[in-house]
């Protein structure tokens, strides 16, 4: 549905493309996909393997902009007023007497994030399957709303699509198919996943696209338009992309102490959806440009700020307002080397003499916090590629692994969630994984596994040797939401 030009003629040089990629390259933002437009056409259209452009992908909290959108259009139903207490509506999953502060909360209230109710933590393990029976009973407040206070309030997007669901008597995605997409014939393959309880994750889990994505964002920089036909009030439209408190909590200037709307965040020069670990959409009205990307900087999020920083320098300030000359060598360039990209593996050396000390042999662990028993490093006669064998309390484990560059798996741990947040599976379900590996020092080995799922985390494990190959230390760190827990912490062990 969109057309594809070329840079030029969105008025910027395909050499400032270009360098934006080579910028997010030299400053390792872990990249899956880049999307630029220009009004309705594609001047970018870029893939880190093994991720395809038309491969769906989760976006985390960009889904809480899904719902604000959704509240805008229940609101013009005349189902809600957003100045309504969002107690109105769940009588029924409140058993306790609420603090006064929590029965005057609105739902403009928590469009912006001046809530109450103080972050719950890891909902996940609370024990509780009704994640708004959770949020609206007896987990403490701050003060008043309307302070003016913004406070990050994951479980108050998700509350608000459980509304959106309650009075339509539809999931969240069939709601806004119907209101908005299917007029676009966009989010066809898109799916939401689901909480414990069936109801839509909707502060979290919206699998779709890009250029998906790139149709909601066109829809709100066009008032809520799409030809010619107004599918969202223009007022609330306004209203949720401009900025409605400062979210500004330590002095210091970063893309996300700008402002705040309706669960979607501002920029000096527009507005932004914003999903963890990357995973954004950036709109700069003054230039009618929409840049998205897809990644997974989980553990490094000044990353994001990198990216905007980069997306300023290469695309915002060097883009004008009429088309360019075509420079047909420089275009070709521009698609011949981005055709090269590659998924983030982890640098360091391709070899070690001291493989060979350790090369197969097996190393017997004392206590951990990771439950591991023995493992051994493998490696191919040349050293290039070997797996990681270790031993669990769900038995043994294998792992392969490639120097220099990611091998595709599945990561042997089983029991992680797939279709609901939070449920353990007994299916034999394994999440697909990014292996790469490489000598950090002569005796140091390191791995990092990227988790490339509906979920995606990372993994990084180091063996650091001592000088005889006969003991060593084991430390790894994850940066997961609800995974991973297993491989983080330390274990010294001597080899058998």
């Amino acid at each position: 549905m969109f057309e594809k030009i070329t840079p030029e003629k969105a008025g910027i040089r395909s050499q400032d493309v270009l360098g934006f990629v080579r910028f997010l390259e030299r400053n390792g933002v872990v990249m899956h996909n880049l999307l630029l437009m220009k009004g309705e056409e594609i001047f970018g259209e870029f893939r880190w393997k093994p991720f395809g452009t038309d491969d769906v992908h989760r976006m985390y909290s960009q889904t809480k902009s899904f719902v604000a959108i959704a509240i805008g259009l229940l609101e013009a139903e005349g189902k809600i007023s957003i100045n309504d207490p969002i107690v109105k509506y769940f009588p029924e999953r409140i058993d306790t007497e609420l603090p006064e502060a929590l029965k005057k909360q609105t739902i403009r209230n928590m469009l912006t994030m001046e809530t109450t109710v103080q972050p719950l933590g890891r909902w996940f393990t609370s024990g509780d399957p009704d994640r708004v029976h959770y949020y609206l009973n007896g987990n403490g407040q701050r003060g008043m709303p309307g302070g003016r206070i913004f406070q990050y309030d994951s479980a108050g997007s998700q509350t608000l699509g459980v509304l959106v669901e309650k009075l339509t008597g539809m999931r969240l995605l069939d709601y806004l198919k119907k209101k908005l997409f299917d007029r676009i014939g966009t989010f066809r393959n898109a799916e939401i996943l689901k909480t414990p309880n069936g109801e839509s994750w909707g502060d979290s889990a919206m699998v779709c696209t890009t250029r998906d994505i790139a149709s909601f964002a066109r829809l709100l920089m066009n008032g809520g338009r799409w030809k010619g036909e107004q599918l969202i009030p223009e007022q609330y439209v306004r209203d949720a992309t401009s900025p409605q408190v400062d979210n500004c909590s330590n002095g210091f200037i970063t893309c996300r102490s700008v402002g705040y709307g309706y669960q979607i965040w501002m920029l000096d020069n527009g507005f932004w959806f914003s999903g963890m670990g990357g995973q954004s959409t950036y709109c700069i009205p003054e230039k009618d440009l929409i840049c998205i990307c897809t990644g997974d900087n989980q553990g490094q999020e000044s990353n994001i700020d990198l990216f905007v920083a980069g997306m300023n320098e290469f695309l915002v300030d060097r883009m004008g307002g009429e088309p360019l000359p075509e420079n047909e060598a420089a275009h070709r360039a521009l698609l011949e080397e981005t055709d090269k990209l590659k998924l983030f593996s982890i640098p360091g050396r391709a070899d070690s003499p001291f493989r060979s000390v350790i090369d197969g042999r097996y190393y017997r662990c004392g206590d951990n916090s990771m439950g591991i028993r023995r493992f051994a490093l493998r490696f191919s006669p040349d050293g290039q590629s070997g797996e990681f064998y270790w031993e669990n309390a769900q038995g043994e484990k294998t792992l392969p692994f490639t120097i220099g560059d990611n091998v595709l798996c599945r990561f042997p741990q089983l029991g992680y969630s797939d279709e609901a947040g939070g449920v353990r599976t007994t299916n034999g379900f394994m999440y697909r994984c990014a292996v790469s590996a490489a000598w950090k020092e002569e005796r140091k080995f390191g791995i990092k596994v990227q988790i490339i799922d509906r979920y995606f985390g990372n993994m990084y494990a180091v063996f650091s040797f001592g000088e005889d190959g006969r003991n060593v230390t084991l430390v790894m760190e994850k940066t997961a939401e609800d995974f991973l827990d297993e491989y983080r912490g330390m274990a010294d062990a001597n080899r058998e």
